[in-house]
């Protein structure tokens, strides 16, 4: 049998709804107030590019440990463009690495973003079918 993700979200009123996770997380989502929402909750276009930045992230994350890198601090800028006409979606994601540290080992860390791009990230292959991506990685020596 396939492996499958099963996620309730259930409706609060208005425009607010909970959303559970397979861990038995939850994340509220809200619509802005130009929208007719309070803006209380996570927008739905937006959890896909943190859904898109967290994948690739935990493959990082990981391939840091695995290697023995010395990182002090990284973080993922995800920057998206959205059409302009209905349904809007992202047609063009540009991917940010941003590395910080003063032993930062730039081959091996292109090495392990390319890993996550190239082979790992399922939702960055989810993105590649319908996104144009770019793919960019800055070094924050201290």
């Amino acid at each position: 049998m396939a492996n499958t993700n099963h996620v309730t979200t259930k409706w609060l009123g208005e425009m607010t709804f909970e959303s559970t996770n397979p861990s038995n997380h939850t994340l509220r989502i809200d619509a802005s107030p130009d929208d007719g929402g309070k803006g209380s909750g996570l927008r739905p276009k937006a959890l896909m590019l943190s859904a898109l930045a967290g994948c690739s992230g935990l493959d990082v994350a990981s391939l840091i440990k695995k290697m023995k890198l010395d990182v002090d601090d990284f973080q993922i800028e995800t920057i998206a463009n959205l059409t302009d006409e209905h349904p809007k979606y992202y047609d063009a994601v540009t991917i940010e690495y941003h590395f910080y540290g003063s032993n930062l080992k730039e081959e091996k860390l292109q090495k392990a973003v390319d890993l996550s791009v190239e082979k790992y990230c399922g939702v960055m292959e989810m993105f590649r079918k319908f996104a144009n991506l770019n793919i960019e990685i800055l070094y924050h020596h201290k």
